[in-house]
């Protein structure tokens, strides 16, 4: 190999910031602001003095238990869709729509919406409120 055969290898282009390297006087940060300092980071969310998304959504108020209410039916309900002699049970009443499927894992509380004039048997299953229990004649254990 002769010396005129020798090459230098190329150095890597470094990345320069500031007055020493070829971006100019302010580095491509632009010319004033809170970015242009050194240290700068600016929340995510602040939108420039405006209020923010986040404040501008509608707000919503008071207090959502985790744990469902029971369905209700009333005395009225039950006069029409059992015959007499009857036992009101979850599984009847969601067979006859009286209470969505759902019914099984909130619970169901007869109310005394009503007259009943049939008798009827209540499940142990099935709350009732104390005027309700009174309109039943049986309460099965």
């Amino acid at each position: 190999m002769q010396i005129h055969q020798l090459s230098v290898a190329k150095k890597k282009a470094r990345k320069r910031i500031g007055r020493g390297g070829k971006r100019g006087t302010t580095a491509g940060r632009g010319s004033n602001g809170q970015k242009s300092r050194s240290g700068a980071s600016v929340d995510p969310l602040f939108e420039g003095g405006r209020s923010t998304f986040l404040e501008r959504l509608k707000k919503v108020r008071g207090f959502k238990s985790i744990h469902p209410k029971k369905c209700v039916v009333t005395l009225t309900a039950l006069e029409y869709a059992y015959a007499d002699g009857d036992t009101v049970t979850l599984g009847s009443l969601v067979e006859k729509n009286i209470v969505p499927k759902n019914a099984f894992a909130r619970g169901v509380k007869v109310v005394a919406t009503g007259v009943l004039k049939k008798k009827l048997t209540l499940g142990a299953d099935i709350a009732a409120s104390e005027t309700a229990k009174t309109s039943f004649h049986a309460v099965a254990e």
